[in-house]
Formats: C-alpha cells, sequence, structure tokens
C-alpha cells in the first residue's frame, strides 16, 4: 500500500490562471553534472523552449562524483527553466525527458526519456558506471536497463557507428536507438561566421595567431601528464604573434582549483576559458589546437584545426572507437621540445584530410543534428502542442568571456633590422629561463632587479596623472641606463624620449583600408631600442619613419620632434 502511494503521480498545481499561453506540455531536462547540463540546456534552448504552450524543467540526477558548480549555473537558467529538486521531479509526469548522460535510476521518472551524448559520441571506458570494462559510457546495459528493460524511450546515437558498438554491449537497446547527429557540433559550425568576433574577445588580433590549450579530466590527460604546459607556451611564443587559451574540462573544475594552478601562466597572458561557456566559440576562434581524447581536441579536429596531441588515453577509451582512433593518428606534441618550431611545423604541414576519415565517424553528419534531433522529440509533443517548429538556422554561440588575464609587465626583447624594418619578438620573462635579450619594462613592473637592467620603460596608461611630456623626461633621469623612455598617449600615439635625449611623437599610420592601428608604447620602446642598437641615427627618424614587424604584422610609424 506504501509503495502505490509512493507511486502516485504528485498532480501539477493550477498554473493557468498566471499564464499569458496556457501550457500545454511539460518537458523535463535532466543533469548529473556541469558538462550534462550544459549540453542539455543547449537542446532545450534551441528546439524545445522556443515552441508556444511549452514549460521546461531541469533537476539533477543525484549520485556523480562531479557536481560542484552545478547550483550556481543552474540558479542562472531562471525563470527561462525551472530548477526543481529530482524527488520532486520523479513525483510530477512530464510529456517528454532528455537527458544527456544516463544512469539506471532515471527509469523512476514519469516521462519517455530521451537520452544524449554530452561529448562527441561515447568514447570512455568507467566501469563505475557501466559495470564493465569494454562497454562505452552511455552504452552499456548496467546504465541503459532496469530488471532486463531499457528504459529510455529513445538512445540518440550521433553516428550510425554507434550502432554496431550499442549492438554488442546492449543488444536489446538497439531498436530504442536513433542516429540523432551532433547538434553541439551543428551550433558551432553555424557560428564560423562570427570567428573574428571570437577571436578579438580572445586577444587574437594584430596577426596573432591562437593556440588552444585543452585536456579533459583524469589521470590520462594533457593536465596529468604537463600541467606546466600552459606557462611554458606563454613564455616560449612570441607574444605579438601567438595568444594561448586553455579550456579544461568541468570535472577538473570540480576537484581542483584552475585558476589558482594556472595563476603564473595568467600573469603573462594566459586566457583561462570557463567550464560553463565560451569553449565551443574557443575552437570556431583557433588556429591551433594542443589537447588529448576529451571530445573538445576530437570537436577541434573536426572544424579542421591543426591538432597536436600529448596524451591519447588510450587505456580509458572503447577501443572500437573513434576518439581512440584519433589518438594514434594525430600527430604528438613534445613537451619538451622546441615548442614554438613544433608550432609553426604544424601549421606550415597542416593536412585537413588526414583526421577527417575519422572524426567524420562521429562528426560526419553534419547538417544533419536538427532535421534528425527536432522529430524525435516533438514526436513526444505533437498530441499537446499544435504548430511545432523546427528551427531553419541554429544562432551563433555568443562571444566567449575568459576570465581576466593579466598583461605581462615584463618582456624579454630579441630582434633585428631589416630591409628598413625592425622586426620585434616580445616574450614574458620567465624566471626558469635564460635571457634573450634586452628587457622592456612597463611602469608598473616593481622588480628592482629588472628596473636596474631594462633598457626600455613605458607607461601604458593613457589618462595618467602627470604629464606625458614630463615623465618620459623624470623616468629617464631616474633610471640611466633606459634607452628608451615611452608614455601612452593615445590609442596609436605615443610620446619618446631616447637616450641621447631626442624627444618625439610617435603615431601609428593607418594604411589604406586598413582598420584603426595601434601602438602599444611597450613594443614601440622595444622596435626603436631595437634600431638604436643597429646603429640607427636618431635624428632621421621623422624624416624616415620606421616599420614595426611582429610576425604577419606589420605597424608603419611616423615621428615628430616637439616644435
Amino acid at each position: 500500500m506504501l509503495n502505490r502511494l509512493r507511486r502516485r503521480p504528485r498532480p501539477w498545481p493550477d498554473e493557468d490562471r498566471w499564464e499569458t499561453w496556457p501550457v500545454r506540455a511539460r518537458v523535463l531536462a535532466v543533469a548529473r553534472t556541469l558538462t550534462s547540463a550544459t549540453r542539455v540546456l543547449d537542446v532545450l534552448t534551441l528546439l524545445v523552449r522556443p515552441q508556444l504552450g511549452v514549460r521546461c524543467y531541469l533537476t539533477v540526477n543525484p549520485g556523480s562524483a562531479f557536481t560542484a558548480g552545478l547550483g550556481p549555473y543552474l540558479a542562472d537558467q531562471q525563470p527561462a527553466v525551472t530548477v526543481i529538486p529530482w524527488e520532486e521531479a520523479v513525483r510530477y509526469e512530464f510529456d517528454l525527458a532528455v537527458s544527456c548522460a544516463v544512469h539506471a535510476s532515471m527509469h523512476r521518472l514519469r516521462a519517455p526519456l530521451v537520452v544524449l551524448p554530452h561529448g562527441a559520441g561515447y568514447n570512455r571506458l568507467v566501469a563505475e558506471s557501466t559495470g564493465d570494462g569494454v562497454s562505452a559510457a552511455g552504452l552499456s546495459r548496467q546504465e541503459l536497463t532496469h530488471r532486463g528493460r531499457v528504459f529510455p524511450a529513445v538512445i540518440g546515437l550521433s553516428h550510425e557507428e554507434q550502432f554496431e558498438r550499442l549492438a554488442a554491449t546492449c543488444p536489446e537497446a538497439l531498436p530504442h536507438a536513433r542516429e540523432v547527429g551532433d547538434l553541439t557540433f551543428a551550433r558551432m559550425l553555424a557560428s564560423r561566421g562570427r570567428r573574428d568576433a571570437y577571436r578579438a574577445a580572445l586577444g587574437a588580433v594584430d596577426g596573432r595567431r591562437l593556440v588552444v590549450v585543452t585536456s579533459t579530466w583524469s589521470r590520462h590527460s594533457l593536465a596529468a601528464h604537463c600541467l606546466d604546459l600552459p606557462r611554458r607556451l606563454v613564455t616560449a611564443l612570441p607574444a605579438d604573434e601567438y595568444t594561448v587559451a586553455v579550456v579544461l574540462h568541468p570535472n577538473v573544475w570540480d576537484r581542483h582549483d584552475p585558476e589558482l594552478l594556472l595563476a603564473t601562466a595568467r600573469g603573462s597572458g594566459l586566457r583561462l576559458i570557463p567550464p560553463h561557456q565560451g569553449w565551443q566559440t574557443a575552437l570556431v576562434a583557433a588556429d591551433l589546437l594542443i589537447g588529448d581524447h576529451g571530445s573538445v581536441s576530437f570537436y577541434g579536429a573536426a572544424l579542421d584545426r591543426p591538432t597536436l596531441l600529448v596524451a591519447t588515453g588510450a587505456a580509458e577509451l572503447d577501443p572500437g572507437s573513434p576518439t581512440y582512433a584519433f589518438g594514434q593518428a594525430a600527430p604528438a606534441l613534445d613537451p619538451d621540445g622546441d615548442l614554438h618550431a613544433q608550432l609553426e611545423a604544424a601549421v606550415a604541414t597542416y593536412d585537413p584530410e588526414l583526421l577527417r576519415p575519422v572524426t567524420d565517424r562521429s562528426l560526419g553528419q553534419r547538417d544533419r543534428a536538427v532535421p534528425a534531433l527536432a522529430p524525435v522529440l516533438f514526436g513526444f509533443l505533437t498530441d499537446k502542442v499544435d504548430d511545432l517548429t523546427t528551427p531553419t538556422a541554429l544562432p551563433p554561440y555568443p562571444a566567449p568571456v575568459p576570465l581576466p588575464a593579466e598583461r605581462p609587465t615584463a618582456y624579454d626583447v630579441e630582434g633585428e633590422c631589416a630591409d628598413g624594418e625592425v622586426s620585434v619578438r616580445r616574450y614574458p620573462i620567465d624566471p626558469q629561463g635564460h635571457p634573450r635579450g634586452f628587457f622592456a619594462l612597463d611602469a608598473a613592473e616593481t622588480t628592482v632587479e629588472l628596473r636596474s637592467v631594462a633598457e626600455v620603460l613605458a607607461r601604458t596608461e593613457v589618462d595618467a596623472e602627470e604629464p606625458a611630456g614630463r615623465w618620459i623626461v623624470e623616468a629617464a633621469d631616474g633610471i640611466p641606463g633606459l634607452a628608451v623612455t615611452v608614455a601612452a598617449l593615445a590609442r596609436d600615439r605615443c610620446a619618446l624620449r631616447l637616450r641621447t635625449g631626442e624627444l618625439l611623437e610617435a603615431r601609428a599610420e593607418a594604411p589604406w583600408a586598413g582598420a584603426e592601428p595601434r601602438l602599444d608604447p611597450l613594443l614601440l620602446g622595444a622596435a626603436v631600442a631595437l634600431w638604436l642598437a643597429e646603429g640607427g641615427a636618431p635624428g632621421t627618424l621623422p624624416d624616415h619613419g620606421l616599420t614595426i614587424r611582429t610576425g604577419r604584422h606589420r605597424t608603419r610609424v611616423a615621428f615628430t620632434p616637439p616644435p
């Protein structure tokens, strides 16, 4: 009797009194982790929520080892979706439930359940979830059945290759399987038109290449093998030619503190992508990817980004999965080798055909996600809701908002002059490395040892208390060894004082049909110091100007002496 009462569905409260449009159908999103929450909400946002008369709810299926960060994220989703506790969710009846993770306890839901992958297909071996060492998580009998019965109404597969693996691990689930494509990848493809906006948000401007470093979780990941790689990259790559962003799996954030672990690299300009939003746009924006066997690396390769792997994760992958094949086929990065040379070679020799046969095994149905998935979901709602509409186009992802990165205040500079150009390469100073050339410092740098040997000092704040003309003279007098002292006047103008005493105003010249130029005070000071060291005569700068080259980018600078 008690068991029968416990199973009786709870009646929905009469909400129509407060509705402008009556609630015709109720859809429940089920999450277990932050990863699955962001994925399932993407599905609801794109396909279900726009339907008039549908109300969306979200609940967390308990039991995962990775739940940190879910609370604040879910709180931000209201009132778009109504968050309800699991024990309440299993008492109500819904017209549809959607989850991007599966667990046997979900059999308690009073709704037809559609299960979708929360990565690039089903690949990882997780014995704690599957109960064996051969089934990929999401395709095991232990996850998909309760008391011998397959309980999901639909098991969504991103590609036909997964049918064969499902037949091997849980053949009774095959009648429930449907090929639904990959909505996340489809939306990344739809976001490619905003690549420039994404790149600007991540600092990939003025000819810089964007390197995205990504790591999944576990002891087999890139982070476990080489957590120091981001710091090494930002100190090994010229700061005016590269910018580096890091994407870490939400499970890493769940158990650790990436902001603290990567603090040194962030102080040298590293961009850290938060766990709940931004990794998709970072891949769209990227010029090159360094990763492991995680789905983010797989997606990046599928977007035809040159990809190098630090870890393959072979020990924890289904040997029959595309991700396992990806780890064997993708070129490797030697973290202890010459990083700059390896990245340059990867870009120069990249062949998109190398990995496409592998990535197409999970993501080959590039345009099928919406037309394949929408009918599956809408099939459970057509009796309740009229005029269900399938979107004709997916909206692009919003621009990424990386955690604040600190601009380096000290650079190690090298370069040369040739053919009327000054080529400059600046590197954030690496305390563990050897000096390359001379030091150029921001006025905010307080390290006494660096200030005593610096050749360039620059004030980068335009709206400063002390007039620029006075500051450059006083600063130069305070540090006698300076070759060049610079103060920013505007986005494209600076004041300079040379070691020989000359005062000049520098202005970046806009090329024909070019964007408004920027003139970095530290870069300008470094270029002029290099030019002087090569024997340049200060008196010729007003007549001939200077061209500053950083990698593929050039800035033409004109100089004017004081009246």
